[in-house]
Parts: C-alpha cells; sequence; structure tokens
C-alpha cells in the first residue's frame, strides 16, 4: 500500500474511532469513554474494499452520513444533557435551537458567538468531507493491500461479535461493541414516544377542566395578587451544602423583614416541568394546570381553549398584566392566556446598560412594575393580578446586580456602573467553580431584593414567589431533584392556614421532608383556596 492509502485508511480509522467513541453526557469525557473498540470501524472498512468500484462513492457518501449523523446526535446528547439533563429529542428540539444561540450571544456576545457556531459548522462538514475522500481512497488501493484491510476487519468483526455474545472479558483492557444501530433504533422510539404523548396531550386539552367554571377568588377580594418566577431558583439553592451558606440567612433575614412589615409567609416544593432552561414551560405548567415539559406540548397549548390562571383571574375582575423583561421581540403566546396588560422589555422604559443577556435588574423590573401596573389599576379602582418574570439570576449570571434605594431607581440609569462592573461572560464560564458562585450571589441578589420589595410595598397583597427551574447540572451536578421552592407570602393568617393544611411549612424555609408537589396542581389549588371565603 503506497503512502497516499495508508494516509487514507488512517485518516479514516482515527475519524472513525473519535465519531464513534464520542460521548452523550459532558461527564462521560474521560479517559475510559475512548477505551473502546468500536465494531463499526472494522465493518465501514470491510464494506469499502468489498463494494464494487462504481459503487465507492455511493458506499462512502452513504456510511459518511450516517458517521456523521450519529456524531452530531452525541453532540447534541452533550449539549441536552448539560442544559437540560436529558437525550436530544430531533422531534421536540431542533426549534430550539434558536433559543440556544439567543443565550450563546447573551453570554459571549453577538459577533462571537456567530464566528463560534460558523466555525463549528465548517470543521464538521470538512470532517465529513475528510471522512468522504477517506473511505474513497482507501477502497481505491491496489487489490493486494485492499484485500489484506478487508481479512483484517472480517478478523477483527468476527472476533468483537463472538466477544459480544460471550460476554465481557475481565482481562480485557477494551470494551468491544456497536453503538450506531442501537442510537438510531433508541431515537426512533424517542420519537416515537414523543408523537404518542402528543395525542395523550390532545386528549387532555379537550377533556373536563375541574375547575372550568368560573371561581370568584373570594378570599383575595379586592387584593392584588402578585405571581413572582425567579429565574433558576431552584432547590440545589436551599440546600446544596455551596449554596445554602448563603441562602439559608438570606431567607431568615427575608422572613424577618416581612414580618415586620406585618406579613407571614409558608413554604414548599414543587416539581418543575424542565431544568436549565425553557422557562415558558414551567410558566403555562403552573398557569393551565397541565404538565408541558416540551416545546411541542407548549406550542399546542398556545392554541387552545384551555384557560389560564391569568385570564380567570381578568374574568373575575382583577386587572391582569404581565410583566416580562426578557421579552425583546414579539410575544403571539401572550393572547393565550389572556392579559390586560402586557410589559415587555420596551414597556418598561428601561433606559440603564444591560447586564449581558439581562435586560434589566430585578430591582427596576418591580419598580417598574409599581408605577406601571399596580399604581394605575389602584387609580382605577381594580385590583391587580400579575406574573412577573426575574431574570437577573439567568445565566450567564455576571454581573452581579447590586440593591439600591428604591427612591433612586428612577429611569435604571443608576445601575449603569453595576452593569460594566465585574468580569466578562467568558472570563466567568472559564471556572466552573466562579460559574456556580455568580449563580448563588445572583440568587441572593433576586431574594434580597424580593424581601425588601415585599416588605416596603406588599401591602394587603398575596404575593406568590417561585423558582422556574433548577440551573443547569454545572451548577447543581447530575441527578439533582427537579424541585424549586414555592413561597406565599400574604398578612391573611387564615389563608395561610389553608396552604399549610396542603403541606406548606411555616416560614420561607421549606420543609425538608415536605412532599415535592408538581407544579401544574398549583392552578387547582389557587382556584379552590382562593375561592372560598
Amino acid at each position: 500500500m503506497n503512502r497516499g492509502g495508508i494516509l487514507a485508511l488512517m485518516v479514516a480509522i482515527v475519524i472513525a474511532f473519535l465519531a464513534f467513541t464520542m460521548p452523550a453526557h459532558p461527564d462521560a469525557f474521560r479517559l475510559q469513554s475512548f477505551q473502546r473498540l468500536p465494531l463499526e470501524i472494522p465493518a465501514i472498512l470491510l464494506l469499502m474494499v468489498l463494494v464494487p468500484k462504481a459503487l465507492t462513492r455511493l458506499a462512502a457518501a452513504l456510511i459518511a452520513l450516517l458517521t456523521f449523523a450519529f456524531l452530531f446526535l452525541r453532540l447534541a446528547d452533550t449539549g441536552t444533557q448539560a442544559a437540560f439533563q436529558r437525550l436530544f429529542n430531533p422531534y421536540l428540539d431542533v426549534k430550539m435551537m434558536a433559543d440556544g444561540i439567543n443565550v450563546l450571544s447573551g453570554a459571549i456576545g453577538s459577533t462571537a458567538a456567530i464566528l463560534l457556531i460558523i466555525a463549528a459548522l465548517l470543521l464538521f462538514i470538512l470532517a465529513g468531507l475528510l471522512f468522504y475522500w477517506s473511505l474513497v481512497m482507501t477502497a481505491r488501493v491496489a487489490p493486494k493491500p485492499r484485500w489484506i484491510v478487508g481479512l483484517i476487519s472480517a478478523c477483527v468483526l468476527v472476533a468483537g461479535i463472538t466477544l459480544g455474545f460471550t460476554g465481557p472479558r475481565p482481562g480485557l483492557p477494551i470494551a468491544v461493541d456497536a453503538r450506531v444501530v442501537p442510537t438510531f433504533v433508541a431515537r426512533v422510539e424517542l420519537v416515537s414516544r414523543s408523537l404518542a404523548d402528543m395525542r395523550r396531550f390532545e386528549t387532555e386539552l379537550v377533556s373536563s377542566d375541574p375547575v372550568a367554571a368560573q371561581p370568584d377568588f373570594a378570599a383575595v377580594a379586592g387584593r392584588d395578587v402578585i405571581l413572582v418566577f425567579v429565574e433558576s431558583y431552584g432547590r440545589s439553592a436551599v440546600e446544596d451544602p455551596r449554596y445554602s451558606p448563603l441562602i439559608g440567612p438570606r431567607l431568615t433575614d427575608v422572613e424577618s423583614r416581612i414580618r415586620a412589615a406585618g406579613l407571614n409567609a409558608v413554604s414548599g416544593w414543587l416539581t418543575s416541568p424542565t431544568v436549565g432552561g425553557l422557562s415558558w414551560l414551567a410558566h403555562g405548567t403552573f398557569l393551565s394546570g397541565l404538565w408541558v415539559d416540551s416545546q411541542a406540548r407548549y406550542d399546542r397549548l398556545m392554541i387552545s381553549d384551555r384557560a389560564s390562571l391569568n385570564r380567570m383571574f381578568s374574568a373575575a375582575g382583577w386587572q391582569s398584566a404581565a410583566v416580562m423583561p426578557a421579552i425583546t421581540m414579539a410575544w403571539p403566546e401572550a393572547a393565550y392566556y389572556g392579559y390586560d396588560q402586557v410589559l415587555a422589555s420596551a414597556d418598561l422604559g428601561y433606559k440603564g446598560k444591560p447586564f449581558n443577556w439581562v435586560t434589566m435588574p430585578d430591582q427596576y423590573t418591580l419598580s417598574a412594575f409599581e408605577a406601571l401596573a399596580r399604581k394605575p389599576a389602584r387609580a382605577a379602582g381594580k385590583p391587580v393580578m400579575a406574573e412577573i418574570a426575574l431574570i437577573s439570576s439567568h445565566a450567564p449570571w455576571t454581573p452581579v446586580p447590586k440593591l439600591v434605594d428604591w427612591s433612586a431607581v428612577g429611569d435604571g440609569t443608576i445601575f449603569d456602573e453595576q452593569a460594566e462592573s465585574g468580569d466578562t461572560p467568558a472570563t466567568v464560564w472559564a471556572d466552573p467553580d466562579r460559574v456556580r458562585r455568580q449563580y448563588i450571589e445572583t440568587i441572593d441578589y433576586s431574594l434580597e431584593t424580593i424581601g425588601d420589595y415585599i416588605a416596603r410595598f406588599a401591602g394587603d397583597a398575596l404575593v406568590i414567589v417561585l423558582g422556574d427551574h433548577q440551573p443547569a447540572a454545572i451548577v447543581t451536578g447530575p441527578d439533582a431533584s427537579r424541585a424549586v421552592p414555592i413561597h406565599i407570602v400574604t398578612k391573611d393568617i387564615g389563608l395561610l392556614a389553608r396552604f399549610r393544611t396542603e403541606g406548606f411549612s411555616d416560614g420561607m424555609r421549606p420543609a425538608p421532608e415536605a412532599t415535592e408537589r408538581p407544579m401544574s396542581d398549583m392552578r387547582a389549588l389557587l382556584v379552590r383556596l382562593l375561592g372560598l371565603q
């Protein structure tokens, strides 16, 4: 075999080895994961030396396509495992790539994100073309060396299949297996299950709604109801030993502040339908009373007649409002929820500088809510039912805002110096420990801000504070609970007693042993508890 043939053979083997041994989980990138002999390699080489010359290019193209489709799935699995702790689902996740690009742009800048994506795509395509070339060249070497390659490949393949039937040998230094076919079969089954799940969801949407009859929310008549989602505020922030030394005292401080203002709290755990991102799935789950754990379910919910909790309050006489500082583009989904007022990023009047991806700090969001939604509704003699999304604790978690005097918030320019402080996202994300530290500092800021806001401005309102989901595994570690804290805060002791009978515990610290209630249960629970005199 000449040098060109040897080079082509080595290139084909190296690329195939890297593709077929690629881990599907970020925690699996260690030496042991690559101590394997993928049986796909000898099978491919055997096929290429046996295929007629007229079909060489077609066979090489098909093999390269399948190989790089497998590699794409492995890389996609790594990304979705890191972000959402699950495998990549082609049926559900393709639409989310644009959202991932937006988050990446916020973390490292639009230009850098575009260049990184282009570079990654070019590298992927070039590797695929190089693999195709190497297969073609391997098949075109002289007959004698080609048959030698075929004979060796056949022997390795037979030995590998034999080992597969007899089971692993303790003394064998490497694993011998084949993963391409099982991976593709499993992915087809996953898509099939997703399609079946959508059929079940269609049935749920048209089934009788147990709380469809319009409630009057008599227990909170004439009072504001403020629902606050805190980005990435999960159970780990409260209980993980890395974070509890900061968040435990913060929750104690918040409890002291609100008690001094005449309010009390009960707390519990909710299981979120998502983790690491896709906050809108949590919003949709809480407000619809249905388990919305995929983009497909969410999209279907948005065109349904299912009554949202917001719409119910609006029909009962409340001025329903959405305060969404992260919404920077058209938001057609607002129509489903039935808000009377939508305050997206551009509507909140923030003139300060953004905190990287985060458009404005939580304190400004709450200040704007008071000025733009709550005061006008009060002047019109209507209570407010508001859904507020706080985003200061959204990745990339830099810079970390600080609370200022509420009277100085103004148009937000007071935060400019804070927005330009701290290290860049690239610097922070180069160190996992730094990522975790920055994360919990933003959670601490959000809780401090909420506590101060409630103590100063809540009055007789019912305030519900909860996390939307746990952060990514880089913060929580693998296999963390999907639960998030929920806090019910009000001056109405009798109302809190109702929640206590449902398993909520006194104060701002949920009991460790408390049941993790599905987030989808809260709509029915609120309708029932708030509808009692």
